[in-house]
């Protein structure tokens, strides 16, 4: 059951996925765009995309992907876009207000980098081999929430880095209990490993240690990857039909819009299953519609 202390911020896994509707369309003006297999062009951080409408809505968001851009479909702010637009700047945007441009386009990238702890932190206090931990995982979680009502300024100078592994230590030990007790088996490590291309179908890896793994275009079908720890993994392109990560730990929708998978791929409830997907039906990919 999930952390019900009342000292710790209520923090729904709603307010932890983008809001396009309630944002200034950030991501799609703060961020460096490099012309590859993810974006048709390249574009300077703080310059708009070539898509972004007047509304801040995207004028190609149902053919991202087959206009060149996937990558768009793939990112996600956990929140952080409409989280800078509604509340760090109450509701003023840099087309109105141009002299908070530079700022703004700073900050955003913090508060995602900040909203994707509180994802995994909230994540952790729901698991209940990690209750030794979860007065610091709460104070952790306290900590890193507040950070996020800092003002602009000092969100645009916050060592984010060096807030984020701290976090990455606890999480670590936090997935060291879960997967201690999940299965009584030899966990394999594969941290950081170079699994580019690996040919893993069918493969047991239950309880393994995949965090920060290079997983791109790797064959996972049928694999299980119950209690895989997954933190950081790179996914791209990876093959997840008929794959089990039904409590695969620190998963996001970012890795699973990444990879490929189908109507067999079995997922945590807080994620969804991604509209280009073999056999799903969908708009063709995130973004503001």
């Amino acid at each position: 059951m999930p952390d019900t202390d009342p000292t710790v911020p209520a923090i729904e896994r709603a307010d932890l996925r983008a809001d396009c509707a309630n944002c200034f369309g950030l991501c799609c003006v703060a961020l460096t765009l490099t012309a590859s297999a993810d974006f048709a062009v390249d574009k300077d951080a703080g310059t708009p995309c070539r898509n972004l409408r007047d509304d801040f809505r995207c004028g190609i968001h149902t053919r991202l992907r087959t206009e060149g851009f996937p990558g768009c479909t793939v990112y996600d702010c956990f929140g952080a876009g409409q989280k800078i637009s509604q509340h760090t700047y109450q509701g003023e945007d840099w087309r109105r207000r141009p002299d908070t441009a530079r700022q703004m386009f700073q900050a955003f990238p913090v508060m995602r980098q900040l909203h994707e702890l509180l994802w995994y932190l909230t994540e952790a206090l729901t698991l209940p081999a990690a209750v030794p931990l979860h007065p610091q995982l709460r104070a952790a979680l306290a900590t890193t929430e507040a950070l996020t009502s800092s003002p602009a300024g000092e969100l645009a100078e916050l060592d984010v880095s060096a807030h984020r592994e701290r976090i990455a230590a606890l999480l670590l030990r936090a997935s060291e209990l879960v997967r201690a007790g999940g299965h009584r088996r030899k966990k394999r490590n594969h941290r950081g490993a170079d699994l580019i291309g690996a040919r893993l179908r069918g493969a047991d890896l239950r309880g393994a240690d995949l965090r920060g793994a290079f997983l791109i275009a790797a064959d996972l079908r049928g694999a299980d990857l119950q209690l895989a720890d997954v933190i950081g993994a790179d996914f791209r392109d990876a093959e997840l039909s008929g794959a089990d990560l039904t409590d695969a730990l620190f998963l996001t929708q970012a890795q699973l819009n990444a990879a490929k998978g189908d109507t067999g791929t079995r997922l945590p409830g807080a994620l969804t299953r991604p509209s280009h997907w073999a056999g799903v039906r969908g708009d063709g990919g995130a973004g503001k519609a």
